[in-house]
């Protein structure tokens, strides 16, 4: 290499090649050595291994290590999970990330010094070394570990008491000798603690504590709460202060009580943050255009920064919703009291006037603080009703001076939308209908009106302008950012379109609409969700951080949350940081802000808890609903393909569930995960991602909220015929034997994908 001249500097897959190869976890210093970086690309190395983290390809290990996702360090530790069919001892790593799929089997190898034999649940230090089939284990030491705690339903069998897990992870039962039971019976959802001392069988357990008297729907959501350790409690303090705020006085607010805005929300909607308004613009030189309000409660006048509610709030994160409850992030006084724009009362708010062109550009924007008076609390359908030509008593007084303007603001935003190429990926939620007993009356898909668009369109707007107004005022913003797929995941969407004939050009730059024309064309197709589905999983996470990289499914240069403080701590942080240049300033941000980078990482962790909390609540209610439809039949579609089976939703009510592999018509199958398949190597019968099949409810359990289907018909909706590798053999059975260890495990791991039991 000439004098002065640099390296070239390696790929991803070069680095990805490197620490793969590799004895153990490797860090900047040993991949700089090996491709003899200097230090500006060392630099610039540090910045790709934490993309390539952030992309899931690495995994963080201890100090500035790194290695494979996927991989295991060479010492771990490891918990005893339980004994295979020919009696070897598996484990499993107690640190795994479920986002990465199943973790590699790890099986224990026996020990002079291990003394009795190891428990299920008991954790052990211990070397890990490779296998053909995944690692073998020697053990460095036991581990006495911490008891756990255990959430569940106390059952009983055979006159034995019982605690049945509400995870699914958790898949064994726990014995509870009665006088450990405490006052709890049969049907109580409970918490309590393991008990050592069995080694094989099941573990003993002491009740702590009993959260409900029943296991039914009313049971639900306190599942998930529990599960998922939400606080529902406040501080004595935090609940004082709520308990004795006041009225905001009008002071030196601007007053904007003449001026007819509305809330529009959903009907069961308890609080309300955010009020809109809109009016053609008068300015001639602005002609089409029009003036926007977007009204938004101020919580930051009750909730000042470092008290008591402060740190409730930021405790939580966001409120949590559930079918028949809401955790609030604010005690209820301020969320549906002080805070919520009830119709006809006075509510100090912070404004954003907005002015928009015909063509949807934002002009100006200012925010002020104010006081407000709803003109009407209206919802969703009242509106859409009211535009489609149907209005009612309160809307009809509304249309034209409201209502029309609203929707002729709407209209712009919704052109501008499009022509910057937002995502538009049709992924439709699901609804959990309750009557007035909690029990479930149905299940249904979310509508999607023009008046629900709407309001979306106005909150992105101001969302943007008060992104645009901190960062031209250099203020501190927490901004909601989302990034662009990564490169794995464009070549991993690339070769699966390709499957189904569509051209992903990977040259091309990536923006929201490359992924727009291709939804686009599979639009009214079999193909349609999913292809929806594909492009929805390569997407990156969006997060909060004051780090602005843009938001990509929005095609938005900068972004944050400003419209909802009742139920996202990050939009208090956003009002903060307006108010600190207004007049009056009381509870502006800070001289010291605080660290928003980790104040960012917090929030991303609350709001994944609480998305986890709301998803299995819904799991649980519709494998309530479905528990007396065992053995009926339904139609659904593939949603989720793995090595153990097949993951369905049904169409009718968009419950999910799992079909095992072993109700697969008999054939062995190898999991192509690139192309979303479970293929047969004996006939070619092939399972695909967007499959429709017929299929019987065998299991429907409400405590893990997990739904076991077995196929119908026999059919093979993505085969092609004949051994797509071109060779025969006994199904089920894998092609290659031999005498050594990791041969012999291959022809059990058969056995065990065979008996997989997941859900």
């Amino acid at each position: 290499m000439a004098s002065g001249s640099k390296s070239p500097f390696p790929t991803q897959d070069q680095i990805l090649e490197f620490v793969r190869t590799s004895a153990g976890p490797v860090g900047k210093r040993e991949i700089g050595r090996a491709f003899r970086l200097d230090a500006t690309q060392k630099m610039e190395l540090k910045k790709v291994l934490k993309a390539m983290q952030d992309e899931g390809l690495l995994d963080k290990g201890r100090g500035h290590r790194v290695a494979q996702a996927g991989t295991l360090p060479n010492v771990a530790v490891i918990e005893i999970s339980g004994v295979d069919l020919d009696g070897e001892v598996m484990a499993r790593p107690i640190d795994w990330d479920p986002d990465d799929g199943d973790p590699p089997a790890i099986y224990l190898e026996p020990g002079r010094d291990m003394g009795t034999a190891p428990g299920v649940g008991e954790r052990i230090l211990a070397r890990l070394e490779r296998a053909a089939d995944g690692y073998n284990a020697r053990v460095i030491r036991r581990i006495a570990a911490a008891p756990e705690d255990v959430l569940g339903i106390l059952i009983e069998v055979e006159g034995e008491l019982r605690i049945r897990p509400v995870d699914k992870k958790q898949r064994n039962e726990y014995v509870v000798p009665p006088a450990d039971a405490k006052d709890a019976r049969p049907g109580d959802l409970v918490r309590a603690q393991s008990v050592r001392g069995r080694r094989l069988g099941l573990r003993r357990a002491r009740v702590l504590e009993r959260i409900s008297e029943s296991e039914g729907s009313a049971a639900i959501s306190l599942i998930s709460i529990h599960q998922y350790g939400i606080p529902v409690e406040y501080p004595t303090e935090a609940r004082h202060q709520a308990e004795h705020a006041k009225a905001a006085p009008l002071g030196k607010r601007d007053d904007l009580r003449s001026i007819p805005l509305v809330t529009i929300d959903g009907a069961d909607a308890r609080d309300f943050d955010d009020a809109v308004y809109a009016e053609p613009d008068d300015d001639p030189k602005n002609e089409g255009g029009y003036k926007l309000l977007v009204a938004i409660a101020d919580v930051a006048w009750y909730v000042r920064p470092s008290d008591p509610l402060d740190r409730a709030a930021f405790e939580r994160g966001n409120s949590v919703y559930f079918p028949d409850r809401v955790v609030p992030m604010l005690p209820e006084e301020l969320s549906n009291g002080w805070c919520s724009l009830r119709p006809n009362e006075d509510r100090p708010c912070l404004v954003a006037h907005l002015q928009i062109d015909k063509w949807g550009t934002l002009l100006s924007k200012r925010f002020k603080r104010a006081m407000m008076r709803s003109a009407a609390r209206l919802t969703y359908e009242q509106v859409q009703a009211a535009s489609d030509g149907n209005p009612d008593d309160t809307t009809g007084p509304l249309m034209d001076p409201v209502i029309r303007p609203l929707y002729g603001a709407y209209d712009i935003l919704l052109k501008a939308r499009e022509e910057r190429g937002a995502l538009e990926i049709d992924m439709p939620e699901r609804v959990v209908r309750l009557d007035e007993h909690g029990e479930v009356l149905g299940i249904e898909p979310r509508q999607r009106l023009d008046s629900h668009k709407l309001i979306e369109e106005f909150m992105v707007l101001a969302n943007v302008a008060a992104a645009e107004y901190l960062e031209e005022t250099r203020r501190p913003c927490m901004y909601r950012i989302h990034d662009q797929p990564s490169l794995a995941k464009l070549e991993a969407l690339g070769e699966f379109l390709e499957s189904l004939g569509i051209r992903f050009a990977k040259g091309q730059a990536v923006t929201p609409a490359r992924f727009n024309q291709v939804l686009a064309r599979v639009a009214e197709t079999r193909h349609q969700h999913m292809v929806n589905e594909v492009v929805l999983r390569s997407q990156a996470q969006a997060q909060y951080s004051p780090d602005n990289i843009g938001h990509f499914g929005l095609a938005l240069r900068r972004y944050c949350h400003f419209t909802s403080p009742i139920r996202r701590y990050s939009d208090l942080l956003v009002h903060r940081a307006l108010i600190r240049g207004m007049s009056p300033n009381d509870g502006a941000l800070g001289e010291d802000p605080g660290d928003f980078g980790k104040i960012g990482e917090h929030l991303c962790t609350t709001e994944r808890r609480a998305q986890a909390a709301e998803r299995d609540a819904a799991d649980r209610y519709a494998a309530h609903f479905m528990g007396d439809r065992v053995g009926a039949t339904f139609h659904g579609r593939v949603n989720g393909v793995t090595r153990f089976g097949l993951f369905i939703t049904l169409d009718d009510i968009g419950a999910d569930g799992l079909i095992p592999i072993k109700t697969l018509p008999a054939d062995y199958y190898d999991h192509d995960e690139d192309k979303h398949m479970l293929v047969g190597r004996a006939t070619g019968t092939a399972f695909r991602l967007g499959d429709r099949l017929e299929v019987m409810l065998k299991e429907a359990s409400p405590i893990t909220g997990g739904m076991i289907f077995a196929l119908r018909g026999g059919g093979s909706p993505s085969g092609r015929g004949g051994p797509p590798h071109g060779k025969g053999g006994r199904a089920g059975k894998p092609q290659h034997r031999g005498r050594k260890r990791a041969d012999k495990r291959a022809v059990k791991r058969a056995k065990r994908d065979r008996k997989q039991k997941k859900s």
